[in-house]
């Protein structure tokens, strides 16, 4: 896989994202486009994304409020998704953009016919939303952020950065993904933490409200890393569980460079608006007469590493206290 990886060193800097208006006129030919967003409509990560799939449609000539519509949805959980889908449905919109494989599924289970777009899907062949990447077959294409396959890079990266650590967590959202994407994820970590002979523990947090008993529980557990798996609730919620790591002393690796730049150690993954901003590229195909089903599904060649170079000084404090101790464990 041809693969081009973009690299920050971070002192510590905080990104502020503008808001984009809503609510304008559009003539009432002009087509309808219905969208999941993850989280909240004004949170900085969701504004992110629509910023970079409007741009995207923009570059082609559709401007909402002029010759675009949207009817958009931004639910907090798998029932309100779930429910969102089928008010989407609904409304007769030409095109469905899903913005995450559970947005997806959610998607594809209320409709077989109408256009969808899925930006930033973990594994789609695996998760049942499309016969294989080249050819997606059905109403779904899109793009994905190769869930499973990066999991062992992170867990690489944490290592260089934090030598000494042999005791390394992983946190996942459970059922986020299919029950193949999620045993996939897990199963590429366990092989190559066993490969090089660490230690690897599942920690699971259905939603925010599990953060604080589950950093306990890593804490408890005597974990001396982290690694959070990739899953919308983790990404809009960056900013609790960077500070829950900062708190218990725990360098913990991301998806998603924002957590790197809120103070995190280190992030590796997909550019997600990038993303956003390619399944904008589909959309449009699609309203000019494209069958989703013959669109291959796009796998990212733009990789974000983006390193704290103040919370590396930190974790390398941590690291030598593992090293000094380590014995008498």
């Amino acid at each position: 896989m041809r693969r081009r990886e973009l690299i920050s060193i971070l002192s510590g800097a905080t990104v502020i994202l503008p808001v984009v208006a809503l609510g304008q006129q559009t003539p009432r030919s002009a087509p309808l486009i219905g969208a999941l967003w993850p989280g909240d409509p004004s949170g900085p990560i969701t504004v992110s994304l629509r910023i970079a799939f409007q741009q995207g449609l923009r570059e082609d000539g559709y401007i909402e409020g002029q010759n675009l519509a949207f009817a958009e949805r931004y639910p907090k959980d798998s029932d309100e998704i779930t429910q969102a889908a089928s008010e989407l449905i609904g409304l007769r919109v030409g095109v469905l953009m899903a913005m995450g494989s559970q947005s997806a599924i959610a998607l594809k289970r209320a409709t077989n016919s109408i256009p969808i777009v899925g930006a930033a899907m973990a594994d789609p062949v695996a998760d049942g939303l499309v016969a294989s990447l080249s050819r997606p077959g059905g109403n779904l294409t899109g793009n994905t952020f190769i869930g499973p396959e990066l999991g062992p890079k992170r867990l690489d990266l944490l290592l260089q950065l934090v030598p000494g650590i042999s005791r390394i967590g992983g946190l996942q959202h459970p059922r986020v993904y299919s029950e193949r994407t999620m045993q996939n994820m897990v199963r590429e970590l366990q092989d190559r933490a066993k490969e090089i002979g660490v230690e690897f523990q599942i920690f699971d947090a259905a939603g925010p409200s599990d953060f604080d008993p589950v950093f306990e529980a890593i804490a408890k557990a005597r974990q001396d890393a982290l690694i959070v798996f990739p899953s919308p609730m983790f990404y809009v919620n960056y900013g609790r569980l960077v500070d829950l790591a900062a708190s218990h002393r725990l360098p913990t690796i991301y998806a998603f460079r924002e957590a790197a730049q809120a103070g995190g150690l280190v992030s590796y993954g997909a550019d997600l608006p990038d993303l956003a901003h390619l399944a904008a590229k589909y959309v449009v195909k699609i309203l000019k007469g494209a069958k989703p089903g013959d669109l291959p599904v796009e796998r990212p060649t733009k990789f974000q590493l983006v390193i704290n170079l103040k919370t590396v000084r930190s974790s390398a404090s941590r690291s030598r206290s593992l090293c000094w101790r380590r014995p008498t464990r």
